[in-house]
């Protein structure tokens, strides 16, 4: 058997492995190390888990991940992003269907403050969800809304999947965030077009329009959004001013959350305690997959099965466009069954070459994959997010039903990408005029 066959046996027993749920972290370590030691010995497989580890996490930039998850899960549990709901809920209260477009607006300031789509389907459908269904919106609608608004979360910074992409494709994390807040406000913009046009088509769907509010209820419930503004001021600020670098921001961040929630009398031990046992173990889980991919990455450079698999994209597309077309097939394919990071650290390997090749910006690239990556959270059988919200939502509304409420934003998101890929500009050009 050659180098390249062995490469190739032990990627199919890598999917092989993931589709009987071996954990992707375990999978990809597991198949890494034993490819190795048939390929080049037992030194060679003993010395990369020895040393490909600490290489990886060493790096000084993924000291951020802790503390932006830190940030997210403080105030999640202090409930510091109940007051951006509200405003947005005020101030929507004319617009038809505007409990459900706030919970998108709410979803992104969470957004700018967690980095997580899962932790922003958890926040926001314990706030948005029990009062849409009080004003008696179609269940349809309040879940499903809620369970796509959290997907802004890995687009708008500070973002878990944008801050591991560009660790491993070498992207600055800073232009990856600029980028990020294009994409991230379109996708927004794209939700609350759909709830328009829902409402439009079936009024049924959400209740009469509430005019009644008043301009002075209005800037009373802008004071309320006071935690969220200022951790963001601070993050953002200190960020893009050069005060502090993406790493130094997700300390900075979560020392603001922490100040903020003693001074609004939210925290106390027992929240703290549990978002620093959360922030722990997402840590431990995203690094052993991160780590295992970094030991693939090893295994498919020395069988040369990267370099394979890489050359034989590349001369199987006959154009750019058809290229492009099948990577988004792929990830839209792999979305249905692997949760987001997993499914990025177990193709970066072999897409990142290809993308090189072609031309293409890596900057780029990543926000195209990162939204790729979250209509994944959405789409069956898995769909993270669904599942998010029916455990908010218990009995009360079908899996099937918020499944059913989600295909209206699939199709928008693929609108979008369909966009961002037109239009690379409209992601290059923040991150070209800060650079």
């Amino acid at each position: 058997m050659s180098d390249v066959e062995i490469g190739l046996t032990g990627l199919a027993l890598l999917i092989a492995l993931i589709a009987v749920r071996v954990p992707i972290g375990i999978a990809l370590i597991g198949v890494s190390f034993s490819g190795l030691y048939v390929l080049m010995g037992p030194r060679v497989a003993w010395g990369a888990i020895s040393i490909v580890p600490y290489q990886f996490t060493s790096s000084w930039i993924l000291s951020s991940i802790p503390m932006f998850l830190f940030l997210g899960f403080i105030s999640y549990h202090t409930q510091l992003t109940r007051g951006m709901f509200n405003a947005a809920r005020i101030w929507l209260a004319g617009v038809p269907g505007g409990l459900a477009i706030a919970s998108i607006f709410g979803s992104a300031g969470f957004a700018a403050v967690s980095g997580s789509s899962i932790a922003c389907s958890a926040a926001m459908g314990r706030i948005a969800i029990p009062e849409m269904m009080k004003h008696k919106y179609h269940p349809e609608l309040a879940t499903g809304t809620v369970a796509v608004a959290g997907t802004i979360g890995a687009l708008i910074p500070p973002s878990i999947i944008l801050i591991l992409y560009g660790v491993i494709a070498q992207v600055s994390i800073s232009q990856l965030f600029l980028g990020g807040i294009v994409a991230g406000l379109l996708t927004a913009v794209g939700y609350t077009i759909v709830v328009l046009i829902r409402v439009w088509l079936n009024p049924a769907l959400a209740p009469e329009r509430d005019a009644s509010v008043t301009l002075r209820e209005k800037l009373l419930a802008l004071r309320e959004t006071w935690p969220i503004l200022l951790i963001m001021l601070g993050i953002f600020g200190g960020l893009f001013g050069g005060i502090f670098t993406p790493t130094e921001a997700g300390a900075v961040g979560a020392f603001l959350a922490c100040l903020v929630a003693f001074a609004t009398r939210q925290m106390t031990l027992q929240r703290f305690l549990q978002a620093a046992r959360e922030t722990l173990m997402t840590t431990a889980a995203l690094l052993i997959i991160a780590i295992g991919a970094s030991l693939l990455t090893r295994f498919l450079a020395l069988s040369g099965a990267g370099d394979f698999l890489s050359n034989s994209i590349l001369s199987i597309a006959s154009s750019p466009v058809l290229l492009l077309i099948g990577i988004i097939c792929v990830y839209l394919l792999m979305g249905m069954f692997l949760e987001p990071i997993g499914a990025m650290m177990l193709t970066l390997p072999i897409i990142l070459p290809v993308v090189d090749a072609s031309g293409w910006s890596l900057l780029w690239f990543g926000i195209v994959l990162t939204k790729l990556l979250e209509i994944g959270m959405i789409t069956p059988p898995i769909g993270m997010n669904v599942f998010v919200i029916k455990s908010v939502v218990g009995d009360l509304v079908k899996t099937s039903a918020i499944f059913r409420g989600v295909i209206w934003f699939i199709v928008m998101d693929l609108i979008l990408v369909a966009i961002l890929c037109a239009f690379p500009a409209l992601v290059l050009t923040l991150p070209q005029m800060f650079g």
